[in-house]
């Protein structure tokens, strides 16, 4: 079946705009232009815009969505078993919070108790899943399905004391380092204690600690450009500043 722009927008329930600003970055085009000029859409098109739109949903940005289709290497069916996978993490993840909602109408109105776990189950569950999808397969194939998988049950049980002071460790650590950094010395007394926090900090996720696991995550920080670009955010080389202050600290050598 063929589509004109306009019955597309209606179709998938976007705008006219929408599908002309598509065709002029490229993303999507039509398959041809009847001789009324009227762009005329097929089924090809049709595909390629649910693919949008299902990346788009899953919060990706039209220019790795781009990148993404335009892939000699894309396949159609294996990318909506991998969208089936994530909508229906995100359904659990909605249905955490509706549960923990309806949990704490009840809780006002008297009907049951609630602890504080369980307050924020859906809200922890949702950084997991963001974890997951932002840095899973590198953490996983680092550090093996086990120590993940306990990593993040910790996380769930924490309690909101705990994980308050997991953030403010994280805010320490990052003011610390700023700090540090100004001295140029990873083996400073400053920068040995934007260490220490930083250790601190990474005992509340994992579910023990040993000194070469956290220089192997220093090190990632340097090599994984995702990690490098959040610590050089404000100051380029402070990826490689921390990763030379945790190696001084746990007595890694490079």
């Amino acid at each position: 079946m063929e589509y004109t722009i306009r019955k597309l927008a209606q179709l998938a329930g976007i705008s006219t705009r929408t599908l002309r600003y598509y065709e002029e970055i490229g993303i999507i085009k039509p398959a041809r232009i009847n001789l009324s000029g009227y762009r005329i859409y097929g089924q090809a098109e049709v595909n390629r815009l649910q693919q949008i739109m299902f990346y788009k949903e899953l919060g990706f940005k039209l220019e790795v969505i781009k990148e993404i289709l335009m892939s000699p290497s894309f396949d159609e069916a294996k990318a909506l078993k991998e969208h089936r996978e994530k909508l229906l993490d995100k359904r659990k993840q909605l249905d955490l919070l509706i549960v923990n909602v309806e949990k704490t109408i009840a809780l006002i109105e008297g009907r049951m108790t609630m602890t504080d776990q369980e307050k924020f189950k859906g809200f922890k569950q949702k950084l997991i899943d963001e974890n997951e999808k932002k840095y899973g397969n590198e953490i996983r194939e680092k550090y093996g399905e086990d120590t993940v998988n306990k990593s993040n049950e910790k996380l769930k049980n924490m309690t909101q004391e705990e994980y308050d002071v997991a953030n403010r460790l994280a805010n320490e650590v990052t003011i610390t380092l700023a700090e540090a950094f100004k001295t140029g010395d990873p083996g400073s007394d400053l920068a040995q204690k934007a260490a220490d926090l930083h250790k601190q900090w990474l005992t509340h996720f994992w579910s023990e600690y040993s000194k070469e696991a956290h220089a192997g995550l220093a090190q990632m920080y340097v090599d994984d450009e995702r990690f490098k670009q959040y610590y050089d955010e404000k100051q380029p080389g402070t990826a490689e500043f921390l990763r030379d202050a945790i190696f001084i600290y746990t007595d890694v050598k490079k």
